[in-house]
């Protein structure tokens, strides 16, 4: 069949490198894509914003799977006017995709459902929202409501801290995503992504990950999008991944099926393990980057299929094959992120890099310009190594970095430092949005 697939990063080279690979792949197209992407199909020049012409297009190109890859075209309800022109696509509807687009929405279901998570309280106006930092004090997380591009999230060490970011969310630093702030209490414990896959009505347990939100080493700076992320994590032991299912995305699906909103796609829970239990730090509703460029290549099954069963609801009894090979990525950031970067420094090396045996490089914000691959945003490559263990899938990833000619960026060398057992910091905070 064909297949169409929204995106443009790093999550959507990593998609774009796994679904090509399927039998049930004849045509990969992906819009916008990168120069990585257009590896893997051809990059068609759609103006995603435009659900009309997504619609035109795949009747126009015989598409019989979309896959949506970033949280926006969701949120804007990009699947919901597929699916009404008959066009099978896979992510939830704008309704299903709240989870990720209000923050406020999944922590209301949560306290409805009964879902293990932080104490929290919302807030519009400036001063009630200080007066709660003051009362109970940092730690304390402050979350913009809507979607911040990973910027949404403060995690204050103290309350003069909290308060700065009060005042720039509700002052419209982050526009509309900040008329409402979420504050948490900030848990303690060890940070971990879960991924399940889901058809409104069942749920499939996918590979655990882990990722590094922190911009340096140690775990320290501010929060990003991600700077690597490994799988499997180890701190996911079966016993913890059964009791997410039982107490965490089950009852989620249960809660939106009875809000008319069934969710089908993938869910990706982001976790706290704390210790009462893993609980809900927030969720996403789509594939995470980094952590698809660990999971795609542990995939031992036909990722196409996947995607239909979850379509079609064929979950039920549905079994996810993985490779039992470990994966790490290593993001490779331009310097200032993540503030604002400079664009258009030259990247050398991917080849040389991908000679590294069990790696390859996904790219994200990459450009071509004059036949020279440049840098075109903060997160710039995601060096993907497996390995036997995660020790050795590390080992090979930094040896890839280390062949990578690109004076203008940088990256974290610790990643995978928790199951590697290498000096590192204290327990995790919490995550960005």
């Amino acid at each position: 069949m064909n297949i169409l697939l929204i995106g443009s990063g790093g999550r959507e080279h990593a998609l774009a490198w796994a679904l090509s690979a399927s039998p049930l792949c004849d045509r990969l197209l992906v819009a916008p894509g990168n120069p990585g992407t257009a590896a893997c199909g051809r990059n068609v020049a759609l103006d995603v914003a435009d659900h009309g012409a997504v619609v035109a297009f795949c009747r126009e190109q015989a598409i019989g799977l979309v896959v949506v890859g970033p949280e926006g075209p969701l949120v804007a309800g990009l699947v919901d006017d597929l699916t009404a022109a008959g066009i099978r696509a896979f992510g939830p509807s704008r309704a299903a995709a709240q989870l990720e687009g209000s923050k406020a929405y999944t922590k209301e279901l949560c306290r409805e459902a009964g879902i293990p998570t932080a104490a929290f309280a919302r807030f519009t106006e400036a001063e009630p929202a200080r007066a709660h930092v003051r009362a109970l004090g940092a730690p304390i997380v402050v979350k913009a409501d809507g979607l911040a591009a990973g910027k949404g999230v403060v995690v204050a060490m103290s309350v003069e801290e909290a308060e700065a970011a009060i005042e720039a969310m509700l002052g419209g630093s982050l526009g509309e995503a900040g008329a409402e702030l979420v504050i948490e209490e900030c848990l303690v414990g060890e940070e971990a992504s879960f991924f399940a896959l889901c058809d409104g009505t069942h749920a499939v347990p996918l590979a655990s990950a882990q990722d590094h939100k922190r911009v340096f080493d140690g775990d320290r700076g501010p929060n990003t999008g991600g700077m690597g992320a490994y799988s499997p994590a180890p701190a996911m032991t079966p016993e913890l991944e059964a009791r997410t299912m039982r107490e965490i995305v089950e009852p989620t699906l249960r809660a939106m099926r009875a809000r008319g909103t069934p969710y089908a796609g993938v869910l990706y829970a982001g976790l706290m393990l704390t210790e009462s239990g893993p609980k809900l730090i927030e969720y996403n509703c789509r594939f995470g980057d980094p952590e698809t460029q660990v999971l795609m290549p542990r995939l031992a099954g036909d990722p196409v299929e996947m995607l239909l069963a979850a379509c079609e609801g064929r979950l039920a009894g549905y079994e996810v094959r993985w490779r039992p090979e470990a994966a790490l990525t290593v993001v490779m950031a331009a310097r200032g992120y993540p503030g604002p970067v400079a664009k258009g420094s030259t990247i050398g090396g991917i080849e040389a890099a991908g000679a590294v045996e069990g790696v390859t490089v996904f790219q994200a914000g990459t450009a071509l310009v004059d036949g020279r691959l440049v840098a075109n945003g903060g997160r710039v490559l995601n060096v993907t190594a497996t390995g036997a263990t995660i020790a050795e899938a590390q080992s090979r990833a930094y040896a890839a970095v280390d062949r990578i000619d690109w004076p203008e960026g940088f990256c974290r060398r610790d990643i995978g430092w928790r199951a590697v057992g290498a000096a590192g910091p204290g327990e995790a905070s919490h995550r960005a949005g």
